[in-house]
C-alpha cells in the first residue's frame, strides 16, 4: 500500500536541494544588489584646491561650496598650461578647514582632495523581467549623505531608478557585473540611472 504522504515528501526534499539562490526573488535581487562591491562603494567629490580654471569653478559643485562659506576665491593668472582663462585661486576658509577635516580626517595640505561624501541606499525592487536563464531587475535608490559636505552636494530627497541584468548560474543567480552580451553590467546601471520625478 502507497502512503499518501509520500509525493509531499518528496516535494520537501526536492525543495530542500535547491538552494535560496536557485529563485530569483525582490528579496533576493535586493540583497545582491545591495551588497555588491559597485552598489556600497562610497561616492568620492574630488575638490580642487589652488589655481584652477574658471570653466571648473563656475560648476554647481564649487558654487555650493562657496554659498556654504567653505571656500572663497579669487581672480589670478593661470599656470601655464590651463586653459580656457581666466583662472581662479580657490582657497579653504576656516570653516571650509573644519568641513574637510570632519569629513576626511587625515586628509594633509594637498590641492586635490578627495572626500567620501555619500552612498547608495536602495530604496526598492519594482520589477523582475525573467527570459531563461537571464532576467532584469529594475530598482530605484537614492543618495545618503555622509557628513555635511555630501548633505550640500546630494540632495537625500532626489531618487534614482537603474535596471540591471542578471544571469542563473550552476549556483544560482548572480548579478551580471560585465557586458559580454545584452544584459546591463551593475556599474553601468548605476552610472545610468535616470532621475525619477
Amino acid at each position: 500500500m502507497r502512503n499518501k504522504s509520500t509525493p509531499g515528501l518528496i516535494a520537501v526534499l526536492l525543495l530542500a536541494a535547491c538552494s535560496p539562490r536557485d529563485f530569483l526573488t525582490r528579496r533576493l535581487a535586493a540583497d545582491l544588489i545591495s551588497g555588491s562591491d559597485q552598489f556600497k562603494t562610497p561616492q568620492q567629490y574630488v575638490l580642487q584646491i589652488g589655481i584652477i580654471s574658471n570653466k571648473d569653478y563656475v560648476s554647481p559643485e564649487y558654487l555650493v561650496l562657496q554659498h556654504h562659506g567653505w571656500i572663497i576665491a579669487t581672480t589670478a593668472p593661470c599656470s601655464p598650461g590651463l586653459t580656457p582663462p581666466p583662472c581662479t585661486d580657490v582657497i579653504l576658509t576656516p570653516s571650509g578647514v573644519d568641513a574637510i577635516r570632519a569629513a576626511v580626517p587625515d586628509q594633509s595640505a594637498q590641492t586635490s582632495i578627495a572626500i567620501p561624501v555619500a552612498r547608495r541606499q536602495l530604496e526598492e525592487i519594482t520589477g523582475i523581467a525573467r527570459e531563461g536563464s537571464a532576467a532584469d531587475v529594475e530598482f530605484t535608490w537614492k543618495w545618503t549623505p555622509l557628513n555635511e559636505i555630501g548633505a550640500a552636494l546630494y540632495s537625500a530627497e532626489m531618487r534614482y531608478k537603474s535596471t540591471v541584468g542578471f544571469r542563473d548560474y550552476d549556483d544560482g543567480w548572480r548579478i551580471v557585473l560585465s557586458t559580454p552580451h545584452s544584459p546591463q553590467a551593475l556599474d553601468d546601471a548605476l552610472k545610468n540611472a535616470e532621475p525619477l520625478p
